[in-house]
């Protein structure tokens, strides 16, 4: 009989159990999740050791376990690695959560949170019974736990819980909104199937946790939105002159590896794009590491895997990265390092279509390339018109950090880059 241990999370403790996927008595393979855990910012499942049959479950859903806790025994062949080497997965629909880190003015885990005026005071008569990511979804509002009555079960605070709680107490403070300078009136509830007929579908995970992000970044970030076009008719050209290289190496080489390394290049010549303001946003934080997230499109909503140490490899080795990573996002497989420590990221809607679109920023980062189909355009030569191939280019950029005309220096770098492959090795 062997023990089942959680293993090396990250920089959880006290991660709650709010799902047990298996029974005493069953049958389980190496790899098969048994619990969900779920911290303020992942979800992560905890996969079987080996083969077995479960014999004695020690958890129970609600309990906190942390690095080592004992979640239950399995009867078998089973024979757990030490807990820092098993290989924990993360559910794709907190992809966007796990990957970006608190927004520059967000409210620190370790400072007190704001009050609402009047009564909404913190208090410590009562231990609340809610889960990480609801109480900082309460902090952030400044709303206090203690004083919400959950609805979830054996009283645990939810949510819509927290949401009711601030719309009461809004209600019941005139002028609240006006006070504070921050307030946004909400969107008036309607009743749609007055219409006609509806139907309702519940947001998938990591829409409903992206969803808060992207408000935050785009109320957080003065946004600005640069669009280009850069001429890739030879690097085109070249880039199927590899294709035979290229599987032989194992590798499909698309636009977006030479893409990411001219982004590269572009940090490098103008580093304020690689760089995130101080949480007091009185200084800059210069990157001397070179990591991008690429936008990828799942079954379940966008998520940004990073693609780490860009400088340090060759159109080959970022033809495979980019394909291993993309496959383990759209099944689910992605581990927490896999979606941090990024310092730009990437929007391709090259597969797709679109002339142009404005990428909200991934903060704390500063800057987001868009990237849109590329297109024959007849563009004159001094002579005549002659068929070139076009890719247009869309730069969101923190306009705190970023001004007008460096973003267009950027822009206009990156297409002399790809109009010309040589200047990549420059």
């Amino acid at each position: 009989m062997a023990e089942v241990t959680i293993p090396d999370i990250g920089d959880f403790e006290a991660v709650e159990v709010i799902e047990i996927l298996v029974s005493n008595g069953d049958d389980v393979h190496a790899e098969d999740p048994l619990v969900t855990l779920e911290s303020d910012k992942a979800t992560m499942e905890i996969p079987a050791p080996g083969n077995g049959t479960i014999a004695n479950i020690a958890v129970s859903v609600g309990d906190r376990v942390s690095e080592g806790s004992v979640i239950m025994e399995i009867l078998g062949n089973a024979e757990p690695d030490h807990p820092g080497n098993l290989p924990g997965t993360v559910s794709v629909e907190r992809a966007v959560e796990e990957k970006v880190p608190p927004v520059p003015g967000e409210i620190p885990a370790h400072s007190p949170p704001p009050t609402l005026p009047g009564e909404i005071r913190p208090t410590a008569e009562k231990i609340p019974h809610a889960s990480p990511g609801v109480r900082r979804f309460a902090r952030e509002l400044g709303a206090d736990v203690s004083k919400i009555n959950g609805s979830g079960p054996k009283g645990r605070i939810l949510k819509e819980d927290v949401k009711a709680w601030i719309k009461r107490a809004l209600a019941e403070t005139p002028g609240l909104q006006e006070a504070t300078g921050s307030g946004i009136p909400p969107i008036p509830e309607i009743d749609f199937s007055e219409f006609g007929e509806t139907e309702t579908r519940p947001l998938s995970r990591i829409r409903k946790l992206s969803g808060p992000h992207l408000q935050r970044a785009w109320l957080n970030i003065p946004h600005v939105t640069h669009h280009d076009e850069a001429d890739i008719t030879e690097l085109e050209a070249f880039r199927k002159s590899l294709k035979e290289e290229a599987e032989q190496s194992g590798a499909k080489i698309t636009l977006l590896s030479f893409i990411m390394k001219a982004l590269v290049s572009a940090m490098k010549k103008f580093p304020r794009i690689n760089a995130s303001l101080s949480p007091d946003n009185g200084s800059l934080i210069l990157k001397k590491y070179f990591n991008i997230g690429v936008a990828v499109d799942t079954p379940h909503g966008l998520v940004v895997p990073v693609v780490r140490e860009v400088d340090r490899k060759n159109i080959f080795d970022l033809a495979r990265d980019l394909a291993e990573l993309s496959e383990r996002a759209r099944n689910g497989k992605l581990k927490p390092a896999d979606l941090r420590g990024g310092c730009l990221s990437i929007s391709s809607l090259g597969g797709i279509g679109g002339t142009s679109f404005t990428p909200i920023v991934n903060a704390p980062e500063v800057a987001i390339l868009g990237v849109s189909r590329s297109r024959i355009t007849p563009v004159w030569n001094g002579e005549s018109f002659a068929p070139r191939l076009i890719l247009p280019l869309s730069l969101s950029y923190d306009h705190r950090v970023v001004d007008g005309a460096e973003a267009a220096r950027v822009c206009a770098y990156l297409a002399r880059s790809f109009e010309d492959v040589r200047r990549l090795s420059l």
